[in-house]
């Protein structure tokens, strides 16, 4: 369970920097619209706070990335930065979009129980 654990978080983490690319570089491109359905005058007007929250998904990958690379000893840290990742995955289903439920909060709630399994 430990391996399955791994892949999860390091997939999870790797989700993370996809999105801070979205929200810090990709923002107003075609890509960016897309994946957040915006319009691009709204994107031009929200690209700073855009570009922030992308900062906040990097720290996010960073975290679970660090859990992996240290193993085992690291699992206390996967759980936090999990949470993390779930807490944000919630709220953003609850206040911006329910799609952000599956992209983010299931697949935290499953690396959460395959952490504690391990």
């Amino acid at each position: 369970m430990s391996t399955a654990a791994h892949i999860v978080v390091a997939l999870i983490g790797l989700l993370h920097i996809y999105i801070l690319v979205l929200e810090m570089f990709l923002w107003t491109k075609p890509a960016g619209l897309r994946a957040f359905g915006q319009t691009p005058q709204n994107a031009e007007l929200t690209k700073v706070l855009a570009a922030n929250q992308g900062l906040y998904n990097g720290f996010l990958a960073a975290g679970l990335l660090w859990g992996v690379w240290l193993g085992p000893i690291g699992n206390h840290i996967k759980v936090f930065f999990l949470l993390c990742v779930l807490v944000a995955g919630l709220y953003g289903a609850a206040t911006a979009s329910r799609k952000i439920l599956f992209v983010q909060a299931v697949p935290a709630l499953i690396g959460l129980v395959l952490v504690a399994l391990s």
